[in-house]
């Protein structure tokens, strides 16, 4: 059920707009950087059409820079199709990691105005999650994270698992973690490398890319979640709030065995980290301090989403420029089948308009 607060915010406006939560842009600032580039991540053309393609991991073959992935009008023009009201951007991956030290903090400046620039293009339609520069100084990132209370459009920042590249669970990441709840920035958290090869199998590679894709991204997030529950970080930093993307991988699933083996577990005493009996559960945590997006293509995976955090919590989102179209049509399926299992899922008007926009309107105090 939604909360009394989610239910005056969906009862308050005639008609809630239809929010997407989970949308990637590159700017043309961004798309320049990796073009100058001659290691991954990078832009280039390829033999033998010299196509350009954008490789962001090693393990993958790129994807062609169509103007979904950097033209803000072929955005507007993939929301007014799909009747999309918001989007809320994101830098997609690799993000800022492979930046050196001195100069991530001014590149990550000049991507946050880039994209706050192409926001004020369609005034109350375009938001965004900030880029942090998180290969720099301490005092940079603190120093970008006041900044972006500034900038109009910013309403939070995108982080991948990795963190600053030893887990969301590496103490170091704490004073960034209360840094960004004073400036009320919510974290959108998501994947980027996946499973190591191995793990697939020596035929995993004749699968193309559903098993990294399919499984590797949401068991990556998965992990990241739960080596962050189980550091105690949400006990230190209670009011953290994290946008999980791909409904938060498996972690809605899992919890209740992730309670039984800490509860089984005797490796630890009880003044360890996952006994201490102040520590919050992975279902405290999951009902007060995730957010999940609904790119999860199925009902049966959203009523689970929704089952362990709460209607009030869960955000529709498309994961556009990736998965287009394969009859080279214009009817994205990464919109289509995930709004088809919110309607499956969501059969009282109230709670259907909380995750198509209300939650997001409200959360991220969207105009």
């Amino acid at each position: 059920m939604a909360t009394a607060a989610a239910r005056a915010v969906a009862k308050s406006t005639l008609k809630t707009p239809v929010v997407d939560i989970h949308t990637h842009l590159y700017p043309p600032f961004y798309i320049d950087l990796l073009k100058a580039r001659t290691e991954i991540p990078y832009v280039r053309a390829f033999p033998p059409d010299n196509q350009i393609r954008l490789v962001n991991r090693a393990a993958d073959n790129g994807r062609p820079m169509v103007p979904h992935f950097f033209d803000v009008k072929t955005k507007i023009a993939f929301m007014d199709h799909h009747n999309i009201d918001i989007s809320v951007l994101s830098l997609g991956n690799p993000w800022l990691d492979f930046l050196p030290s001195d100069t991530a903090g001014q590149v990550a400046q000049e991507i946050n105005d880039s994209t706050n620039s192409m926001c004020a293009e369609y005034p109350g339609r375009l938001y965004f999650f900030a880029a942090l520069p998180l290969s720099a100084p301490p005092s940079v990132v603190f120093g970008e994270i006041a900044r972006l209370k500034t900038v109009p459009y910013a309403r939070g920042i995108v982080l991948g698992t990795s963190g600053l590249g030893h887990g969301l669970d590496d103490p170091t990441l704490i004073p960034i973690f209360k840094a960004l709840v004073d400036a009320s920035l919510p974290i959108f958290l998501h994947p980027h490398y996946g499973l190591p090869a191995s793990v697939y199998g020596p035929h995993g590679k004749e699968y193309g890319q559903v098993m990294p894709l399919a499984l590797g991204f949401p068991m990556e997030t998965t992990i990241a979640l739960a080596c962050l529950i189980l550091s105690g970080c949400f006990t230190v930093v209670p009011d953290l709030q994290i946008i999980a993307s791909h409904s938060g991988g498996t972690l809605p699933f899992l919890a209740g065995r992730i309670e039984s083996c800490i509860q089984h577990d005797r490796l630890l005493d009880s003044k360890g980290k996952i006994n201490n009996p102040t520590r919050k559960t992975v279902w405290d945590v999951l009902k007060n301090n995730i957010y999940l997006d609904g790119v999860i293509y199925d009902k049966i995976g959203l009523q689970t989403a929704t089952a362990t955090s709460g209607v009030d919590r869960i955000m529709f989102g498309t994961d556009h420029p990736f998965f287009p179209p394969l009859d080279g049509g214009v009817e994205w399926p990464s919109m289509t089948v995930n709004l088809k299992a919110a309607k499956k899922t969501y059969e009282r008007e109230e709670d259907y308009n909380l995750v198509m926009g209300g939650n997001a309107v409200r959360v991220l105090n969207l105009r």
